[in-house]
């Protein structure tokens, strides 16, 4: 979720997914990572009087501000503090049997990426957290300090596509022997120095596909994506649209394959709906999204 702050904040595509998820009033729909609220105050002003929203949002923080920013909608929407991987349990608690489109807009907000001492971003100083939804133990640091260097390897592998996963490894675990690596600074400090500096990119900072790559798994990022999906069609009435927004190829490719292996998917966007050139210079962070579009048959 790309965002900027609670009072500013326009998501990423917004106007590509309401004119697919057309909203309308009478409607149920689900906004399966609230963040700040963007796309689900969009979404219930599109399906006034009477539509309805539940937001997931397992960010306490944000699950406040998106609170918040909804107030004048709170007859019309119910916000659940758990993950999207559980749509199906968390609706039939609801006793919400179906529903008439859903919106995953997926990836890290600003409201997170921004905040220190969340230790999502190199950028600046803090601990190694990474956690999403703080009600859970494991942390980045905890990764760092316990996993083989063959599981980091394969983490930084196959989560970031690093193709320096092995070096990197090995240079962190060397590290910590020394000295405990938990801060982000310190994490990027050593990935720096394990990449030859002529594969060194250009774009973006060295450490990026480590962090990215750490995030995924203190979060389950990936799993949670494949549950969300293979269950999603179990709630989505006949007809009913999920719009998924990915920000790197590893979502994507989850995205893809599922709309066009899972026969309750009929696939409407043959190809992903990317922002345009003006929104990009808008919001940098957009760059990278891709949006796909089934519907349930």
């Amino acid at each position: 979720m790309v965002q900027a702050s609670c009072a500013l904040h326009v998501p990423v595509l917004h106007d590509e997914v309401l004119a697919w998820l057309h909203p309308g009033a009478d409607g149920l729909y689900v906004d399966a990572t609230l963040g700040l609220g963007g796309h689900a105050q969009s979404i219930l002003e599109r399906s006034a009087p009477t539509g309805r929203l539940v937001g997931f949002e397992w960010d306490e923080e944000a699950a406040e501000k998106a609170a918040q920013r909804l107030q004048p909608f709170a007859d019309r929407v119910r916000i659940v503090r758990a993950s999207y991987a559980d749509l199906v349990p968390e609706l039939g608690k609801l006793k919400v049997s179906g529903i008439d489109g859903l919106v995953a807009d997926l990836g890290v907000s600003s409201l997170q990426l921004d905040r220190a001492e969340r230790g999502f971003s190199f950028r600046s100083d803090s601990e190694l957290d990474m956690r999403m939804d703080q009600r859970k133990p494991l942390t980045a640091a905890e990764l760092v300090a316990r996993l083989s260097e063959e599981q980091l390897a394969d983490i930084f592998y196959h989560y970031g596509e690093e193709r320096q996963a092995r070096r990197i490894a090995r240079y962190l675990v060397r590290a910590r022997q020394t000295e405990s690596v938990t801060t982000t600074k310190r994490l990027a400090e050593v990935v720096a120095e394990a990449v030859p500096r002529k594969d060194h990119p250009t774009k973006v900072h060295v450490a990026t596909k480590v962090f990215q790559a750490l995030r995924i798994a203190v979060n389950g990022e990936l799993d949670n994506l494949t549950r969300l999906l293979a269950t999603a069609p179990e709630v989505l009435r006949l007809g009913a649209r999920i719009c998924c927004i990915t920000f790197h190829s590893l979502e994507d490719r989850i995205v893809k394959q599922t709309f066009a292996d899972n026969p309750s998917y009929r696939v409407l966007t043959k190809r992903p709906v990317e922002p345009s050139v003006e929104e990009v210079a808008r919001n940098p962070r957009a760059r990278s999204a891709k949006l796909r579009v089934a519907e349930r048959t």
